[in-house]
């Protein structure tokens, strides 16, 4: 309870007496004698005192209280005013405080008080102020100002990082783990990110030992993990992974709990080793027990839905193999289906595959194929593109369709719109003349791809695919199906039987008979 002196200057305080205010600061700052210590309360009384101008009041803002505190209770301009004061008169710790104000909230201040900011950071990593190197480096990554100017900028970086995560800073030491990594530099990432997951696993000690008890590891236990220290993890166990002969237990440990907490990538690694195979199907670590499948669906699963489309490819994978008690090929398929969609391109080219080789099950299943095919073509799949050269249509000037385009007149195309559209239709697909006169382009067109079928009205014909590659093909085909969009395209409609479009044809173009 306060007491009575305190609860004068409480009054005081309330009545905008500024002195009173940085007293009731002080005090809230310390606590004792009845007030208790508050950081937060203590900052609203110093902040009261500082827009009163009195000059103690941001001398202890600067001294005391810290960045989150003077983010979340505060504007970032009126609190970088003090920060940047405080840091003039002498206190260190408040120009990095005011540098991560200003860029943290760079839409807020003018390019001279970035200015000033970057300057701050400059002097403090000069004094060897390793949370100021760190914050600099950052800049300079994100940016591109550098502190220092010319060649010797990209050095000046580097050595900012490595001197911060020699002095401990972690988010450092992960920046250059990271980098490693980028640079298929394994060695060097495995040798200095051995320390640091040492580290991990001894503090998620508790959740390893519950994992091992119940055998079991789930989503949302009590692991003490980041992204990025869930992401170390997983690529330390990956390196491990490449060059691992012995008992996959310890690998088993490193992938559960990135797995527990979240990643994607982990859970997708998990679920392969309890299947022991590896990402290309093959099988692994048989001579340390069988295979859990029950763990290993559980989460593959979860990867899947964690965006990791290798997971469904994975699951097609367990339930196509004879070795696995609960072989279903239709789960199979519907899981490889979900991979595709997520865009895995070796994905694609199976199921492209499945379907073609099934295409005289079901009308469409070579529609499907060439989507699939058209789908992993698109992301540079080579084999794609290969099985997809078949279906492209070819570029003939001297055809048929491609001389009779060039006679078309405007007065053609006002007396006999249907002939000059399919002629176009021709000419831009490569279609023979019966092909061209029969089509019913509503019917032929699925989006991806032509489908010329007109084997019931021209029994010599074959049924053919015609894969749409380019975005002239695709407006070519929108423009004719709004022309044909009310109108009966069979015999009985406007354009009359075949003899009948034969005898139009001849008429408009003589020299094509």
């Amino acid at each position: 309870m306060a007491t009575r002196e305190e609860l004068a200057v409480i009054k005081a305080a309330r009545a905008g007496e500024s002195r009173a205010q940085l007293a009731l600061g002080s005090r809230y700052l310390n606590g004792g004698s009845g007030l208790p210590r508050s950081k937060g309360t203590a900052f609203y009384w110093l902040r009261r005192a500082a827009q009163q101008g009195v000059d103690d009041a941001w001398m202890m803002i600067g001294r005391n209280i810290g960045y989150e505190q003077a983010r979340d209770l505060s504007s970032p301009r009126e609190a970088a005013i003090w920060y940047e004061k405080a840091f003039d008169a002498g206190i260190a710790q408040a120009g990095l405080i005011f540098a991560r104000l200003v860029l943290d909230n760079t839409e807020q201040f003018d390019s001279n008080a970035h200015a000033r900011a970057i300057a701050a950071l400059s002097l403090l990593a000069s004094r060897n102020d390793h949370q100021a190197q760190w914050l600099l480096a950052q800049q300079m990554q994100r940016h591109g100002q550098p502190a220092v100017p010319g060649a010797a900028a990209s050095a000046y970086e580097e050595r900012l990082v490595q001197e911060a995560a020699r002095a401990g800073i972690e988010d450092a030491q992960y920046a250059l783990l990271d980098k490693a990594w980028q640079q298929g530099d394994g060695e060097g990432f495995a040798r200095d990110a051995a320390a640091l997951v040492e580290r991990l696993l001894a503090r998620n000690a508790a959740v390893l030992t519950q994992m091992e008890k119940e055998k079991e590891a789930e989503p949302g236990m009590a692991v003490q993990l980041t992204a990025a220290e869930a992401l170390l993890l997983l690529r330390y166990g990956q390196w491990q992974l490449r060059s691992h002969q012995g008992d996959p237990a310890p690998l088993m440990r490193l992938f559960e709990l990135a797995a527990v907490a979240g990643n994607g990538q982990a859970q997708l690694e998990l679920g392969l080793l309890c299947a022991k195979m590896d990402r290309d199907g093959n099988r692994i670590f048989m001579e340390h027990g069988l295979a859990n499948f029950k763990k290993a669906l559980h989460w593959l699963a979860l990867a899947g839905e964690a965006g990791v489309a290798a997971g469904w490819h994975a699951l097609a994978r367990i339930y196509s193999r004879s070795i696995y008690s609960q072989r279903n090929l239709q789960v199979a398929q519907q899981y490889l289906e979900k991979a595709a969609e997520a865009g895995l391109v070796q994905a694609q080219c199976e199921l492209a595959q499945i379907y073609w080789r099934n295409r005289r099950d079901d009308p469409l299943h070579d529609v499907k194929a060439v989507y699939w095919w058209q789908k992993a073509a698109a992301q540079g799949d080579a084999s794609a593109r290969e099985a997809l050269a078949g279906f492209l249509a070819q570029d003939d000037e001297l055809g048929w369709a491609a001389r009779a385009r060039k006679q078309l007149s405007e007065k053609l195309r006002n007396s006999n719109p249907f002939l000059s559209a399919r002629i176009e239709l021709a000419a831009t697909f490569g279609l023979t003349k019966p092909e061209a006169l029969l089509i019913d382009i509503k019917q032929a067109d699925y989006g991806h791809c032509l489908v010329v079928d007109i084997c019931t009205l021209y029994a010599r014909s074959k049924r053919r695919l015609i894969a749409i590659q380019t975005e002239l093909q695709r407006a070519t085909i929108n423009r004719i199906s709004r022309l044909f969009g009310d109108v009966d395209c069979g015999f009985s409609g406007l354009e009359g039987n075949y003899r009948q479009r034969q005898y139009r044809l001849r008429t408009a173009f003589p020299e094509l008979a």
